[in-house]
């Protein structure tokens, strides 16, 4: 196959993993995948968007939104699973699509990651910044610079994330390991502390009524809103369907397992332990912090409270000051290794790209510590630029249409891998195909709908950004493009 629609085979993106100068070490276990997976999801949202997303979008039925982006991420779980399994290579979603609708659509969604991982990991190191601000007690970490207002503490961490990459993924497990054990420790301390403070009648009204939604005109609401023509609103059925898409940015992670696949020993076995492993875990304890949080305190307490609400504000309206203080201690240990396994993520999808020529070919070399060394210290720069000088307002909204799109393309690449090649050795297979990637499609297009329509407006621009970047550069300097060429001569 010719042209931006050659795929390139599940045994040629295996071979290329061999390339001495573009080789990932093999050094992670499931256990260390699992790590990273409860690593990367425990963190974002429950310490920085659950209080928030319960006051001005769902009020006590927060728990049901997180139920509801649970089983849309359930679905296309199973589905990364059987992927990962199948083609154990670096850059996940990328790699997958590529092996299945062809190379433009495999740059479309590799496109489409650097845009989830790079913004994500801004956003939580900007959050890591105000939780370092509030441990301290010293306002935050924003520092005028000719004129420029720099967050420094976000900018800190960035970098001891980025050194820490390029020193190996083993050490960065290591590393996520310890800090993981104390965030956990940190949400089972809310969830037994915070249940001696609930109050029933803060669960009342479970849904509350419908209210206008400031701002929530043209195209600041959902997209599903504009369409049918209903106004947008906070709470109600469209409040608990937009919270739903709003806290699917704290599921968000899990897939960034499938990406480490290359670099694990057993890849068949271990990938779709630690992808259903980790999901499964931060589920039950989601669930388990939203109950405890609506229950503490009334919604709109936390709606009082404004951009300003977490788990710490509700700790602090019952008087437990001292528990408010460790879990913003707890948060500042827990967003580190969110920042981590992000920007990890990041730097395997574009290793994968570089390597495929999609990207400067250079940008794949790998050095003493089986690491790739150019693309983690210039994903390093990047996001500390973003982090460190860019707003965070509506951020959180272009990770989660970035991170669905790349399920909607993995869900689907299963159906279609399963016609094409019924033959490949799959360590794990997905339950009721077509009809589970079908159901993982459309959880995830629902999803993508609630999300508001400047939301939609913002990723079509990077899309078309990248359409751009591809035809100029990407699809003149393709590896598989030069081999299909010369077996042609």
């Amino acid at each position: 196959m010719t042209g931006r629609w050659r795929t390139k085979s599940v045994e040629q993106s295996i071979a290329d993993t061999d390339e001495p100068s573009t080789r990932l070490r093999k050094d992670l276990t499931w256990w260390d995948l699992t790590v990273f997976g409860v690593s990367v999801v425990i963190g974002a949202g429950i310490f920085t968007i659950t209080a928030s997303t319960a006051g001005n979008l769902t009020g006590p039925a927060i728990s049901i939104s997180f139920i509801l982006a649970a089983i849309a991420c359930g679905l296309a779980a199973l589905c990364y699973a059987e992927f990962a399994s199948t083609v154990p290579v670096a850059g996940s979603a990328y790699t997958f699509s590529y092996a299945t609708f062809g190379e433009f659509v495999a740059w479309i969604i590799g496109w489409d990651l650097i845009l989830e991982f790079a913004v994500a990991a801004a956003v939580v190191a900007k959050g890591w910044s105000s939780y370092l601000g509030t441990v301290f007690n010293f306002g935050g970490g924003i520092a005028e610079v000719g004129g420029l207002k720099v967050d420094w503490g976000a900018l800190l961490i960035i970098a001891f994330v980025t050194l820490l990459l390029a020193r190996g993924t083993k050490l960065s497990a290591g590393v996520s390991l310890v800090i993981t054990v104390i965030k956990v420790a940190v949400v089972l301390l809310v969830v037994i502390v915070g249940a001696g403070y609930i109050n029933m009648s803060n669960y009342s009204p479970f849904i509350p009524p419908a209210e206008a939604a400031e701002g929530g005109s043209g195209a600041e609401q959902s997209l599903f809103s504009l369409i049918t023509g209903a106004e947008g609103s906070s709470y109600g059925w469209y409040g608990l369907l937009a919270g739903a898409s709003i806290v699917f940015f704290a599921f968000i992670g899990f897939d960034i397992v499938a990406t480490t696949a290359e670099e694990t020993k057993n890849p068949q076995r271990d990938v779709p332990r630690g992808i259903l492993g980790s999901l499964a875990i931060v589920t039950v304890l989601y669930v388990a912090v939203a109950i405890v949080l609506s229950g503490m305190v009334s919604y709109t307490v936390l709606r009082d409270a404004g951009e300003k609400a977490n788990l710490a504000t509700a700790f602090s309206a019952n008087g437990v000051e001292w528990a408010a203080t460790v879990i913003s201690i707890g948060a500042l240990a827990g967003l580190t290794t969110v920042v981590i396994v992000l920007m990890l993520g990041q730097t395997r999808v574009l290793f994968a790209m570089s390597r495929d020529g999609l990207m400067p070919r250079q940008l794949a070399k790998t050095g003493e510590h089986g690491t790739p060394v150019r693309i983690t210290l210039i994903v390093g720069a990047l996001v500390a630029v973003a982090a460190s000088v860019f707003p965070i307002d509506k951020l959180e909204e272009m990770v989660n249409i970035g991170t669905l799109f790349a399920f909607v393309l993995v869900s689907a690449g299963v159906i279609v891998l399963r016609k094409t090649r019924p033959d490949l050795e799959r360590g794990f297979r997905a339950p009721l195909v077509p009809l589970l990637p079908i159901a993982a499609i459309a959880a995830c297009v629902w999803l993508m709908l609630n999300l508001t329509g400047l939301t939609w407006i913002r990723f079509l621009i990077w899309m078309a950004i990248g359409v751009v970047i591809y035809f100029v550069y990407g699809r003149r300097h393709s590896v598989l493009g030069r081999r299909e060429a010369s077996a042609v001569e």
